[in-house]
């Protein structure tokens, strides 16, 4: 079963009198559980082609199904409500609420699902513990280094086990021990509990974790194969 198929996917950009393309006709299709790395250089369509799975942008034309769901014709409501409930979002600038604490913007994506109060603090305590932020459930975004902001990102991210994660660079300001760690744990999210994961990276140490690496470039699909990805106890050795 597909979590997710796109059919003839594109985007277009205005940068003065000049039209770049983001996304030139892709299709692809990605199973449910899949780990799946997209790589290629900068401009090449990997944070476009995230931001269309997500339904976090409109585009020129694109049919896009989210199991047997089509995304592209939901109204505002009802996407933000699919997101809500089924996805998992970490993006390179955090987007963490500057005025809670590490476990109130790791709660506040299971707030907004209705989760009573005793048990989104247990989750959240439980996955900042998981991400190595242990002790720090009381600090504030502008309190915690750049690193450690993302690895609360993650967290709220991932608390409710949703049925896709999207990331944006996830290991970019992480050193590669908590990298590692942060893979690892993608892992076994994918491994144990089926999320299916979607990666832009330039990281070759993410991409080695990918059971599926999609090549970008100039907004096309150039490269799509499977691999067999590293084995944790592999990583996490030649990380320490």
């Amino acid at each position: 079963m597909s979590a997710i198929h796109c059919m003839q996917l594109c985007k277009t950009f205005k940068q003065g009198d000049e039209t770049i393309t983001g996304l030139d006709h892709v299709d692809i299709s990605i199973e449910v559980g899949e780990f799946v790395c997209l790589s290629g250089p900068s401009g090449s369509g990997k944070t476009t082609l995230l931001n269309a799975i997500g339904g976090l942008d409109t585009h020129d034309s694109v049919e896009i199904h989210m199991g047997n769901i089509r995304i592209d014709q939901l109204d505002k409501g009802s996407l933000a409500d699919m997101r809500l409930h089924n996805i998992g979002f970490v993006f390179q600038a955090y987007n963490l609420i500057p005025v809670l604490s590490a476990q109130e913007n790791v709660e506040f994506v299971m707030q907004m699902q209705g989760i009573v109060a005793h048990e989104r603090a247990r989750h959240a305590r439980e996955i900042l513990k998981e991400v190595g932020l242990e002790g720090m459930e009381d600090r504030r975004p502008a309190q915690l280094s750049g690193g450690q902001q993302q690895r609360v990102a993650v967290a709220r991210a991932i608390v409710s086990q949703p049925q896709l994660v999207l990331a944006d660079e996830p290991t970019a300001n992480l050193d590669s021990v908590t990298a590692s760690h942060l893979m690892n744990l993608f892992s076994r999210l994918n491994q144990h509990h089926h999320i299916t994961f979607i990666i832009a990276t330039h990281d070759k140490r993410v991409m080695g974790y990918a059971k599926r690496l999609i090549k970008m470039r100039d907004g096309k699909i150039i490269g799509d194969e499977k691999q067999t990805p590293v084995a944790i106890e592999d990583v996490a050795d030649s990380s320490g």
